[in-house]
């Protein structure tokens, strides 16, 4: 299994991925936005999104939104081929899409709205904390993509401050992630000097 940064040559998956996008969808019952294949091959050529293959089959998918002039960015359409399920590609994934994220928008906020507790689950695990839609971008043409979700008259009900999404938020500048961020540099740093002790003293040896 191999997860690498989508390019254009990619663009073959792009009806299986819409496809699998929208069965998941009527399986599950909540709310997913539909996908064009047409806007998954622009984010595959701008390299704004990765894909999961095992030899040359489709496993999964997830894709890079920028907003508000690259202050928000969104990992989307975060989906797994049924017959890769229950593996852990779904985290393997988002931890991708997330460092790629985190490359090319270094001070962006990312954000996710979603239904699935393992996206949730996932989301926290990276940093994510849970925040209400009033903290997420005022772009409209994102909440324009939500048109196609059948959840969407709740959305437009409470005038896009709340729906059957949880929202939550990755912020770079947060105090509690640059707290986590000097505990690992400091682990990091400690090990490093163990191992060097440990070298410098098996030489001796």
């Amino acid at each position: 299994m191999k997860i690498v940064i989508a390019n254009k040559s990619h663009s073959i998956y792009a009806n299986t991925i819409c496809s699998t996008i929208e069965e998941a969808a009527q399986k599950r019952g909540t709310g997913i936005a539909k996908r064009k294949p047409e806007y998954v091959i622009t984010k595959m050529e701008n390299g704004n999104a990765v894909i999961a293959l095992e030899g040359d089959v489709f496993a999964g998918f997830c894709y890079i939104e920028a907003w508000s002039h690259g202050k928000f960015v969104a990992n989307s359409g975060l989906i797994v081929h049924p017959d890769f399920r229950n593996r852990g590609l779904a985290k393997q994934i988002k931890q991708k899409i997330f460092e790629h994220s985190r490359n090319k928008f270094p001070d962006a906020k990312i954000f996710s709205i979603t239904t699935g507790l393992a996206v949730m689950k996932l989301n926290t695990q990276l940093g994510y904390k849970p925040v209400p839609f009033s903290e997420l971008t005022e772009d409209q043409s994102f909440w324009n993509g939500c048109q196609t979700c059948k959840n969407y008259d709740v959305l437009q009900r409470t005038n896009q401050t709340m729906c059957l999404c949880t929202g939550m938020l990755y912020d770079p500048k947060s105090k509690d992630i640059k707290e986590v961020r000097k505990v690992k540099e400091k682990v990091f740093l400690r090990l490093k000097s163990i191992k060097q002790n440990l070298f410098l003293k098996n030489n001796k040896l």
